[in-house]
């Protein structure tokens, strides 16, 4: 027997409330638009319940471990350190709750009637079925379709059979204890932000990856030096890596661990066993049951649709536009946000489309020392049109004083302009640094102008300016950019 089905009509249908969908439904509302926001799980965003906030809750606890570890060479004594996992993962675990429920507030404040809890699918090209539990279903006709569905964690084939023994990276902060040892799979963001904040809480903690870097940055020289420090044999917290690795099986052992069977780049096959397994390989959107086929859109061997345009998020011709992580465009949330506005735009006006001018390209990984990458990657640029300027963090003055003189960083200008177009870093403060960066990017400055800004000494920031400077030097041999020659300050 089918269950029953309530027709409803609506200008706008937003599938996912995270932060895409919100977005979107904002930018319909202002439009004056009728819509129904349908979401399938709690509310509350993906950043909020399981990413971005939880996990720098837990970087913040390693961070405090390791002050405390390294204290010493400051001439502070503090005896044994130890860790309570209880209070630990307590405290993670009540301020992410915190910033779920503020998420979910500015869901559940939206009108009732407009709200839907249910799974929805696409049955045509501007129809969608909402199926609910325990009560009617609900087809909505609509004008356009927003889908901001989100991502979910990727399982690697030889885990799927033991998924009730491995973790998840939304399973992390829900431990009261630690393990003993623990095998990462993924040297991405996440993985190296969980498993680092793991490895300075105690764990023995092993890296692997089927490539060959660590994190995002795509320079050589870049993925160089971050290769030297994290597996550097003298390292405070040292943890193991395998990169360009095969892992061909896991399987419990008798013992209750789980037993790792990989190759390595030469062909040699391993063999380890570890008390927790933690599963960082990507993120892959949740699009595959949305039945976008219907509405005419092409998914690629990916799942992704095949003809999504960046700044409208339309989908070739259709009336579906896909936001935020779903979109596995720039899945971080302040271009999910951006994705989301322009969807809920676009939607609203449809068939009238406008495109949106993005920002420039700014990720963060929140390691020690921290990652980023500013506007134009490294891999993407044309190296016979770019010079670039560089600077070590290893005796960089602040950096010194901190005691976390590691690092370097690359900025990258166009010869013919001088106009700064991109960087990599890798070095204490780098969150802040890139956001510098990212602003000088977005606003095409040239390097000469950059330099004539001031610089307080001692700080992080002086790295920069001798990495401006090495990039000046460069661009004056085609005598593109003016000479700015203010006296370099000690320690710089």
């Amino acid at each position: 027997m089918a269950t029953p089905k309530v027709n409803r009509e609506v200008d706008v249908v937003v599938i996912g409330a995270g932060t895409a969908g919100l977005n979107a439904v904002a930018e319909v509302r202002k439009s004056g638009r009728s819509w129904v926001l349908v979401e399938s799980g709690p509310y509350g965003t993906t950043c909020a319940r399981v990413g971005c906030m939880p996990s720098k809750l837990l970087v913040a606890a390693a961070d405090r471990a390791h002050q405390v570890a390294t204290a010493g060479v400051f001439g502070i004594s503090t005896g044994p350190m130890s860790v309570d996992p209880r209070v630990l993962f307590g405290r993670v675990r009540a301020e992410r709750d915190r910033f779920v429920a503020g998420a979910a507030r500015s869901t559940t404040k939206l009108p009732d009637d407009q709200r839907l809890q249910g799974r929805a699918r696409l049955t045509g090209p501007t129809t969608v079925l909402v199926e609910r539990d325990g009560q009617d279903n609900i087809e909505l006709k609509t004008n356009a379709i927003v889908a901001a569905v989100g991502s979910r964690p990727n399982i690697p084939p030889p885990f799927r059979d033991i998924m009730e023994r491995v973790w998840i990276s939304d399973e992390v902060f829900e431990l009261n204890e630690l393990p003993e040892s623990l095998a990462v799979i993924g040297t991405g963001a996440i993985g190296l932000e969980l498993g680092q904040a793991l490895s300075r809480l105690g764990v023995k903690v092993s890296f692997f990856s089927l490539g060959s870097a660590i994190g995002p940055l795509s320079d050589p020289a870049m993925q160089q030096c971050v290769q030297q420090v994290f597996q550097d044999s003298k390292a405070e917290v040292a943890m193991a890596w395998h990169l360009e690795v095969d892992i061909k099986q896991a399987q419990i052992s008798e013992s209750n661990a789980i037993e790792l069977q990989w190759r390595d780049a030469t062909g040699e096959t391993h063999q380890q066993s570890f008390s927790n397994v933690l599963l960082a390989a990507g993120r892959t959107p949740q699009l595959a049951e949305l039945g976008l086929e219907k509405a005419g859109v092409i998914l690629n061997e990916r799942g992704l649709p095949a003809n999504w345009h960046s700044r409208t998020t339309r989908c070739g011709d259709t009336a579906v536009f896909v936001a935020g992580d779903a979109s596995h465009y720039r899945p971080v949330l302040h271009e999910a946000a951006d994705e989301g506005r322009v969807a809920g735009q676009n939607a609203a006006q449809y068939p009238q489309v406008s495109a949106l001018v993005r920002r420039t390209p700014l990720a963060i990984v929140f390691s020690h020392p921290q990652m980023a990458t500013v506007g134009t990657r490294f891999t993407d640029l044309n190296e016979a049109e770019i010079e670039i300027g560089t600077v070590s963090y290893g005796n960089q003055g602040r950096a010194r004083v901190q005691n976390e003189h590691a690092g370097r960083v690359n900025l990258y200008a166009q010869r013919s302009s001088c106009i700064l177009v991109g960087a990599e870093l890798f070095c204490p403060g780098a969150e802040h640094l890139a956001h510098l960066l990212a602003w000088a990017v977005q606003q095409q400055l040239r390097v000469d102008e950059l330099l004539s800004m001031p610089f307080y000494h001692p700080v992080l920031e002086e790295g920069l300016r001798t990495a401006l400077r090495d990039l000046s030097k460069a661009l004056q041999i085609e005598g593109n950019c003016r000479s700015v020659d203010f006296a370099e300050s000690a320690g710089a």
